[in-house]
This record gives structure tokens, C-alpha cells and sequence, in this order.
């Protein structure tokens, strides 16, 4: 059951970190070049299509991740420092992703759907910042995941 949970868990990962890296160092760039108003719809469909498996990924990395820490490592208190550091940056990135979704994400979908470009640009940004941040968070919590064992 483990080795499920580790493929699992290293699944849920992969997807989002790899969505955040292909949002922002690929399609950014590329659709940077449109018009804001074929821009913004298009990060929308984007969004919409993305963030679902992020929500997904969120859900069995927690699931899978705590799975482990009780099962392999017998609980916090024995968890080896790579471990911990997962934890808890894993958690401040969960935190980064609540906050985009439920405010500059929440205003980006409410302007889009006014028709208010501008603001959706100004969210965009936002959610741009956020999501680079919870990338680089994210490339180090896989580096210490792959590494931290050999310690």
C-alpha cells in the first residue's frame, strides 16, 4: 500500500507542479503576445480546465502524504527533517493556492464575466505572482522529496 501511496502521491505533484511550470515559463509567454481581451478569456478556459486537478492533487497529496507519515514513518515525531520540511512547505503552498482561488481568482472570474478586461489583467498579475511563487516552492519541496533520503 505504500508504494500505491508514493506513486500517488509523486503523481499529484508532477501535475501540479508541472502545470504551474508550464503555465508560467510557456503558455505566459506565448499567449502574452494576444490582445488582453483574447488573453484573459483564454487564461480562464485555461483556469478552468487547470484548476480542477489541482483541487484533485491537493486532496491525495494531503491524503497520501499523512498516509505515509503514519504508516512508514510512524508519525510526526519520527519523521526525518526532509520530511518535515515536505510537510510544511507543502502546507504553505496549499495556503498560497486557497488564497489565489478565493480572492484574486474569485475577482478574475467576476471581472471576465463583466466584461472588465482591465481587471481581469489586474488579477491575472496577481494570480501570475502567486502562482511563480508556489512554483519555486514547489521545485525545491521536489528537490528535497528526491533527495532528501540521502541526507
Amino acid at each position: 500500500m505504500s508504494s500505491v501511496a508514493i506513486a500517488l502521491h509523486l503523481l499529484a505533484a508532477v501535475i501540479w507542479v508541472g502545470g504551474m511550470f508550464f503555465a508560467i515559463m510557456v503558455l505566459r509567454l506565448a499567449a502574452g503576445e494576444l490582445d488582453p481581451p483574447v488573453r484573459a478569456p483564454l487564461w480562464g478556459r485555461v483556469f478552468g480546465k487547470f484548476f480542477p486537478w489541482v483541487w484533485t492533487s491537493v486532496i491525495v497529496l494531503v491524503v497520501t502524504g499523512y498516509w505515509l507519515i503514519f504508516t512508514v514513518w510512524g508519525g510526526l515525531g519520527t519523521l526525518p527533517l526532509h520530511g518535515h520540511l515536505m510537510h510544511g512547505i507543502g502546507w504553505i503552498m496549499i495556503a498560497i493556492y486557497l488564497h489565489l482561488w478565493f480572492a484574486p481568482y474569485r475577482r478574475f472570474r467576476a471581472a471576465l464575466a463583466s466584461g472588465d478586461i482591465p481587471a481581469a489583467g489586474a488579477q491575472l498579475n496577481q494570480i501570475r505572482i502567486l502562482v511563480t511563487t508556489n512554483l519555486v516552492i514547489g521545485l525545491v519541496n521536489a528537490a528535497i522529496g528526491a533527495s532528501g533520503r540521502y541526507w
